[in-house]
């Protein structure tokens, strides 16, 4: 036994010794490694590096001048294992130079890894290689590590399993670059492989909730399926963890607060397919008991209870606890934060779980009521401070409210200058003052239009071109430093646009409106004036054969929010004058087509408007009008006798007269998807309108002017000769017009939207609608549900520069009497509005 430990103390020594002569060399120097000795360390020199600080080097390995090491000893070995750590050499050396007494001097050769002088990709497409190239972060010049392809690797490999390549491989080549010393190329060789689908998702031990119901709840992972157009089938790993997480929140909601998921496993169909098995846990099925209140001084126990608005035997659900106790803005948290207790919190607790009952205790901390200390603004680099200051509902020195700080947010994105998914606010709470500092902040955007827009109507094709600046600055018109490059950021709105057919047609507009006239009250000022001009030459194109219709007209308005019964309600009072010169101008759906005839009207529109939080694409809310428009009753006043019929129509209608209403009603609902619009949310938009257009006298009859025209587009609201138009998809233009003109009308529209992209610069949305709407001579006629039905499929797509553009099919359903051709199939182009 002694000889064999013997035998092995010999063996291991002898490997030692070899070791260290492998890490350790003598030039010149005569060194015993089999009898360590001490020296003070005299010098030290590194050789072999081109790129890297030898300072740095030499203070990493701790062999400084003057310290006294064992050679060979643990100095050394412990030197040569920090420079191996940081993997940057391919060849570490120590060796003696020399020795003087017992001063040693070392020298330290590093071999460098080669370094990066390109990389290339192999076996993908080139807008694949240059995403990858823009992300992957590797530089020319740095040096190839180990590390390095690892990183690079993985990185190739996760980027293909997000796109469903999940078997993804990739093999990574050195290549010696020629032009540069100690350089390679390196080389990554991309296998993707089959696209992996999901065929089938299997649930087992879901005894409670069928499987369509959690497969709906999994928004990422879908089974291959022809109708699945707005998500693939794609096996993503991580989207596949989230809607595991889903599944359990889907469980927790309906009562099962203890389902968890037991094993999840994966089965191969072929190369491109794969199976998902979900095992489920699915637990006991518990309910709502007692719920008592800790805490409250402010409200009574009674009070919390009934906001809350949960009861005795409702299914246990902590989602819908979280909602109404703190988020939602009818909630127990709101009542208190809308009273000034920002600083206030409410905690349940479970009490008691016996059976299948939950008791509640809901611990509430009320805290002292906050005043708004200090407002400030970040972000506005072209609108005013004051025009963001008159939409904010909170003043320093009021208590803090909470729904007051959820309305500006929504003013302020409804005024279109700011990107509504980075409006924000930001709480600066003091508890021991009592106070809070909000600061506001925003994102300006591109909100200026220009219209550049073309369509079909009464035989020709018009173009129109125009540009509205809808934060101009009237006040800095002739300060020419504050123009950028227009004066700009009061908020006020100017437009001017241009239409043209070439001779034929021309027409040319301006408005100003300032929502906030005079800066001290939300009352707006409106302002218009323009002119068209139809022309038509006859066979001869003489004078004498011309036809011409030439409209020019101006309007003044006021605009008032109201205060009852809220503040969303809006009142509107509008005084216009149109003044219509016709010569020899002949259209079957005039009566009047010679001489002129004027128009002085007074329009009044009480609205509400609660939609939003994001004014282009809306999720909840409403929009409400009411408008009605009068003439005066000329015929009653001027003493004609409207009974004769020889009295020219020039005279008749010299100053027309009637009485139109209108009204409409539009709902946004959020079905799928949050309500806040802070992501994409599926939407339902219903909408009702109607208008009626009257007259005072029967002996004068009805108005040549004003009336409406049904079906079509209804691209611009008024056509050229004085009617207004009433989209309707699915029928031709104006087919669904009486040939008598139509002076009734209504409208349903069902739609609902979808958004493939939010960004407020290019926002786009798909929609589904169905609608139906009917036109008739006069109110006797008039049967709500005798409409013409149609529906079809749409795209929006809302760009800042330009607004609002879509194109629209439809499908007509019925058929319209005296027509042909005019339903079925119907492609729609939609400008600047909405249906």
């Amino acid at each position: 036994m002694r000889k064999f430990v013997l035998i092995l103390m010999l063996f291991v020594f002898a490997v030692s010794a070899a070791k260290a002569q492998n890490t350790i060399y003598s030039s010149g120097s005569t060194i015993n490694y089999l009898s360590p000795k001490e020296y003070e360390i005299g010098g030290v020199t590194i050789s072999g590096v081109q790129y890297l600080d030898q300072n740095v080097l030499l203070y990493l390995t701790g062999l400084e001048i003057g310290k006294r090491i064992s050679v060979p000893g643990q100095d050394i070995a412990d030197a040569i294992k920090k420079l191996w750590e940081q993997g940057l050499f391919s060849d570490v050396k120590i060796s003696v130079t020399n020795t003087i007494g017992d001063k040693i001097f070392l020298d330290i050769y590093l071999e460098e890894r080669p370094r990066l002088s390109k990389f290339s990709f192999k076996g993908v497409k080139k807008g694949e290689a240059d995403d990858i190239r823009e992300n992957i972060k590797l530089t020319k010049g740095s040096q190839v590590t180990e590390n390095m392809k690892l990183s690079s690797e993985q990185y190739i490999k996760d980027y293909f399993i997000d796109k469903g390549f999940f078997d993804a491989e990739v093999t990574i080549t050195e290549e010696q670059d020629s032009s540069l010393a100690n350089s390679v190329i390196l080389v990554f060789d991309i296998n993707k492989h089959e696209r992996i689908k999901i065929q089938e998702i299997i649930f087992e031990g879901n005894n409670s909730i069928k499987d369509a119901k959690l497969r709906r709840k999994m928004k990422e992972t879908k089974r291959k399926r022809w109708y699945t157009f707005f998500k693939a089938s794609k096996y993503i790993p991580k989207n596949y963890a989230d809607d595991k997480k889903k599944l359990i929140e889907k469980y927790n909601e309906e009562g099962y607060r203890d389902a968890i998921i037991v094993y999840d496993s994966i089965s191969r169909n072929d190369e491109k397919t794969i199976n998902l098995y979900i095992g489920i846990d699915e637990g006991h099925k518990f309910y709502f008991r007692n719920i008592t209140w800790l805490g409250n001084t402010m409200y009574s126990s009674e009070q919390l209870s009934n906001v809350l608005g949960i009861k005795k035997g409702d299914v246990y659900s902590s989602k819908v606890l979280d909602e109404k106790l703190l988020y939602d803005p009818t909630g127990v948290m709101a009542l208190y934060q809308d009273n000034g207790y920002l600083f206030s919190n409410a905690q349940p607790i479970e009490v008691l779980v016996e059976n299948d009952s939950i008791d509640l205790e809901m611990r509430i901390y009320e805290g002292k009521q906050a005043t708004i200390n200090r407002i400030t603004l970040v972000g506005n680099t072209r609108t005013n401070d004051h025009v963001i200051m008159r939409e904010v509902r909170t003043r320093p020195g009021s208590l803090y409210n909470r729904s007051e700080v959820q309305r500006t947010i929504r003013e302020l994105a409804q005024l279109g200058y700011f990107n509504p998914e980075k409006l924000n606010v930001d709480f600066s709470p003091d508890p021991v003052s009592g106070t809070v500092d909000l600061e506001y902040t925003v994102e300006e955007k591109p909100s200026d239009q220009i219209q550049v827009s073309g369509g079909y109507g009464a035989g020709m094709f018009v173009g129109t071109l125009g540009v509205t600046f809808t934060n101009f600055s009237l006040r800095n018109m002739f300060n020419f430093k504050a123009y950028r490059p227009l004066p700009s950021g009061d908020g006020q709105r100017l437009s001017i646009q241009a239409s043209a057919s070439g001779l034929y047609y021309q027409n040319y507009s301006f408005s100003f409106v300032d929502p906030w006239f005079g800066g001290k009250k939300p009352n707006s000022f409106s302002l218009s004036v323009y002119h068209s001009n139809v022309r038509y030459y006859g066979e001869t194109e003489s004078k004498d054969d011309r036809q011409t219709f030439k409209v020019t007209g101006a309007g003044i308005g006021l605009g008032q929010r109201l205060q009852v019964p809220d503040d969303y309600f809006t009142l509107y009072l509008e005084l216009s004058y149109k003044r219509y010169n016709i010569n020899n101008y002949s259209n079957y759906a005039m009566i009047f087509n010679q001489g002129v005839a004027n128009n002085l009207s007074f329009k009044a529109v009480l609205g509400r408007s609660s939609s939003g939080p994001n004014p282009i694409y809306p999720t909840m809310g409403s929009e409400f009008s009411v408008s009605a428009e009068l003439t005066p009753p000329y015929s009653y006043m001027n003493g004609k006798d409207y009974t004769d019929p020889d009295m020219p129509l020039q005279e008749r209608y010299k100053w027309i007269e009637y009485h139109k209403y209108k009204a409409s009603a539009k709902w946004f609902t959020t079905l799928l998807g949050p309500k806040d619009g802070s992501s994409r949310a599926l939407v339902l938009v219903t909408k009702a309108e109607f208008g009626l257009l009257g007259m005072y006298n029967k002996n004068v009859g009805k108005s040549p002017f004003e009336y409406f025209q049904v079906g079509g587009d209804g691209l611009y609201g008024y056509n050229l000769y004085g009617a207004e138009n009433i989209g309707l998809r699915g029928y031709a233009n104006q087919s669904l017009t009486p040939a008598s003109n139509g002076y009734v009308y209504n409208k349903y529209t069902v739609e609902l939207r979808y958004p493939m992209s939010l960004n407020p610069n290019a926002t786009f949305y798909a929609i589904a609608f169905a609608e139906a709407g009917n036109c008739w001579y006069s109110i006797e006629n008039f049967r709500p549900f005798d409409v013409k039905r149609s529906a079809g499929v749409g795209v929006r797509v809302y760009m800042s520069m330009i607004g609002l553009i879509g194109v629209d099919w439809g499908y007509g359903f019925d058929e319209v009497p005296g027509a042909t051709g005019v339903n079925g199939s119907q492609f729609h182009f939609v400008i600047g509005q909405n249906f």
